[in-house]
Parts: structure tokens; C-alpha cells; sequence
């Protein structure tokens, strides 16, 4: 990328800039979820149907965020950023119109592929952010997706009950929403690639590093899944409890989760990426075992409650660490952020299919395991911890802040 120079001031403007950037992103999901019964009915599908088509989001990221290098390469960071987020803004009026299961599902993949897209180069530049800056700022980013998710899910349960229809609500979110992420993208950095700089390929497997990163966040987002997906069923037919009291346990993992990553960088700044996902894993798996022996809901809750507490900051500081991780941080940030998708889309039927043949506990054992996995493989987080680096006490601020020159 070209070297420039950016001020602590603008530094301080790109910061809250690409938080926008990650609340707008996360609003766009939250006013999806929130009317896919109506999306269901609209296109006439069955549940098995509408199964089906629910995985086409997952399959367009997959495929087209390998892309989002290439893109931010031809077109620099702040430019490819903007266009790419009002793709994704813009594709959250798809799904709505869809009148049958084929539409559907062309328009989830679409919905998919720019969600995807957008994701690896609003990360990329907050990767960028946090190292110009020297602070942990990647869990706070994350932080704002969840509170944007939460914002746009309470807009579309506003707009479900008033009974309005969901192709004019997406379309009024989308309006507000694309006009909001363009703002916000004029102050992100504008990084461009130098003339000798040699273009990213546009299809690429991950680098190695990003596979080993990508695993540690495989087993957060596996566990984050399976708890929202299943922690309602889980206090309904594990424990008996009433269908309110469940859903109430599956809202308080949620916002558990956002207000650990809001909190987060704090603690990350203080212990290092390191040892706060070791601490947290273990957190993580002590959580999922109460869920396992929980004799009432009250220990259950308590045990998804401290499990959201530790997978919270795994998947913003896995990224973090791809991005610092070798010379093409988009490329690495896709390849975990690919691993990732992947695991939010087996998790759910994963656990289901333990259950089936097993039970919901033997399931939230392999929760168990996994969040153990997070202790135990921390270390690969170790290029995104940046306590590990450190400046000489005779070279002045100025000269050791990685800005760029022109």
C-alpha cells in the first residue's frame, strides 16, 4: 500500500469511522433475521425448503471474499470499502421479493457474497486502524456489529408487529442504511497500493498461518452458534423450562457476548491476545461443562452467560492476528474469516445431528471440547498480540507510530 501520513486526529476520525462501518454491517443482518417467517411465507416454502436456502449465504460469502483483496487493490481500501458495503446494504432488499425457493436462493447467495466481501475489508482496515493506533480496538469494532445487530433486530420485531410489509421495511432500512455506511466511509483510511505493488490473486487458498488462526476461531464460532441456535431448545427439553424463560436465555447469551466485546479491548490491551483468549477459553469451557451438569435453568443460564463471556474477543482478535499475520493481510483475513462462515454454517446442524442420535447434552460436550481447544491453541493468536512488542525508549513516539510517508 501507498505510504501516507495520518495524524492522531484523523487516526481517532478512521477509528469511529469503521465502527459505524461494523454497526451498519451488523444492522443489515439484524433486519434480515427478524423477517424471515415473513420472507418464509412470502416465497412459499416449506421449513426443509427454507433450510436449504438459509445456506446460500454462507456458500456466496465463502466464494466471493477471496475476492475483496483484488477489489481493494484495484480500487484502494476507502473506495472498495464504500462500494462494497452499499452492495451489501443494498442486497438486504433481495430476499423479500424473492417469490419462490430458486429466487430465494439466488438472492441469499447475492446477499452472501456481498455480506462476505464487505466483512474482510471493513476488518482488513481495522486491522489497520488498531496497528497505527498501537491499541486493541478489534473487540470494541466487533462490539458495534452486535450492537448494530441488535439495533436492526429491533427495528424488524417493530416492523412485525405492526404487521408492514417486509419488501417496503428492507427497502426504508436499506435507504438509511446505505446513506449511513457512505457517510461513514469517507473518513476510513484511503490506503492504496503502490505502482510496483503486485496485485493479489483473486482466487486463493489461505495461507498457512491463516488455517492455524482460523482454527481457534472455528471453535468460538462453533460454540457461539450452537448456543444461539440451541440454548432455547436446550432449557425447553433438557430442563423443562417455560418457552419465555428459554427464549430469555438465548437474548441474554446475545447480549452478553456484545457487551464482553465492547468492554474487551481494555483487558486486551492490559494481558495481551494471548493469554486473554487462554483465560477466556477456559472460562469458555468451565461455562459449557455447567451448561452439560446444569441440574436447574438458573445453572444453565449462568453457564451460557459465562460461555459468551469467553468466546467473545476470540473472533475479533483472530482476525487482528491474520491481519498481522504475513504480507497479504486481506488474504489471511479472508481465509480465517471463510473458516469462520463455515463453522456458523455446520455448527447448528451439527449439533442437531449429535442430538438426534445422541441428546442436546453429549452435544454441548463437544461445546465443551472445543471451547477447551480455545486454552490450549491460544498461541497461534501470538502475531496479533501486539504486547509483544515493544519500542525503544530512545526513539520518540513519532518515530516508532508505523504511519506511512508520501
Amino acid at each position: 500500500m501507498s505510504e501516507v501520513t495520518y495524524g492522531t486526529g484523523e487516526l481517532k476520525r478512521a477509528r469511529y469511522a469503521v465502527a459505524t462501518v461494523f454497526c451498519v454491517h451488523g444492522a443489515v443482518t439484524g433486519s434480515f433475521a427478524t423477517r424471515v417467517p415473513w420472507i418464509q411465507e412470502h416465497a412459499g416454502v416449506s421449513a426443509g425448503q427454507l433450510g436449504l436456502a438459509l445456506a446460500f449465504p454462507a456458500i456466496g460469502a465463502s466464494v466471493a471474499m477471496p475476492l475483496a483483496g483484488s477489489i481493494s487493490h484495484r480500487f484502494g481500501a476507502r473506495t472498495a470499502l464504500r462500494g462494497l458495503l452499499a452492495l451489501w446494504t443494498l442486497a438486504l432488499t433481495l430476499p423479500s421479493l424473492a417469490p419462490n425457493l430458486l429466487t430465494l436462493c439466488v438472492a441469499l447467495f447475492v446477499y452472501g457474497a456481498t455480506a462476505g466481501m464487505s466483512d474482510v475489508a471493513m476488518n482488513a482496515l481495522g486491522v489497520e486502524v488498531e496497528t497505527r493506533l498501537d491499541k486493541s480496538i478489534m473487540s470494541g469494532l466487533h462490539g458495534m456489529w452486535s450492537a448494530g445487530a441488535l439495533i436492526g433486530s429491533a427495528g424488524g420485531t417493530l416492523a412485525a408487529h405492526l404487521g408492514a410489509d417486509a419488501r417496503l421495511h428492507h427497502v426504508l432500512a436499506a435507504a438509511v442504511l446505505t446513506v449511513a455506511g457512505f457517510t461513514a466511509c469517507r473518513w476510513v483510511l484511503d490506503l492504496r497500493p503502490t505502482e510496483d505493488e503486485e496485485p493479489p490473486p483473486r482466487f486463493a487458498l489461505p495461507p498457512k498461518s491463516a488455517l492455524l488462526i482460523g482454527a481457534v476461531g472455528f471453535c468460538a464460532v462453533f460454540a457461539e452458534g450452537a448456543s444461539l441456535d440451541w440454548s432455547a431448545v436446550y432449557l425447553k427439553d433438557v430442563l423443562g423450562t417455560s418457552a419465555g424463560l428459554a427464549a430469555a436465555c438465548t437474548t441474554g447469551f446475545t447480549l452478553t457476548m456484545a457487551v464482553a466485546r465492547i468492554a474487551g479491548d481494555r483487558i486486551v490491551d492490559r494481558f495481551g491476545a494471548v493469554r486473554t483468549v487462554r483465560i477466556s477459553g477456559i472460562g469458555a469451557a468451565f461455562g459449557a461443562l455447567m451448561v452439560v451438569v446444569a441440574p436447574n435453568p438458573a445453572v444453565a443460564m449462568a453457564g451460557f452467560g459465562l460461555l459468551g463471556l469467553g468466546i467473545a474477543v476470540v473472533v475479533p482478535l483472530a482476525f487482528a492476528a491474520a491481519g498481522r499475520s504475513g504480507p497479504n493481510p486481506s488474504q489471511a483475513i479472508a481465509g480465517v474469516a471463510t473458516i469462520t462462515y463455515t463453522s456458523g454454517l455446520v455448527a447448528p446442524s451439527a449439533i442437531g445431528t449429535i442430538a438426534e442420535t445422541t441428546s442436546l447434552v453429549v452435544s454441548f460436550g463437544v461445546v465443551t471440547v472445543l471451547a477447551c481447544g480455545l486454552a490450549v491453541f491460544a498461541g497461534v493468536l501470538r502475531a496479533g498480540d501486539r504486547t509483544r512488542a515493544t519500542v525503544p525508549e530512545q526513539v520518540s513516539p513519532a518515530a516508532a507510530d508505523p504511519v506511512r510517508k508520501p
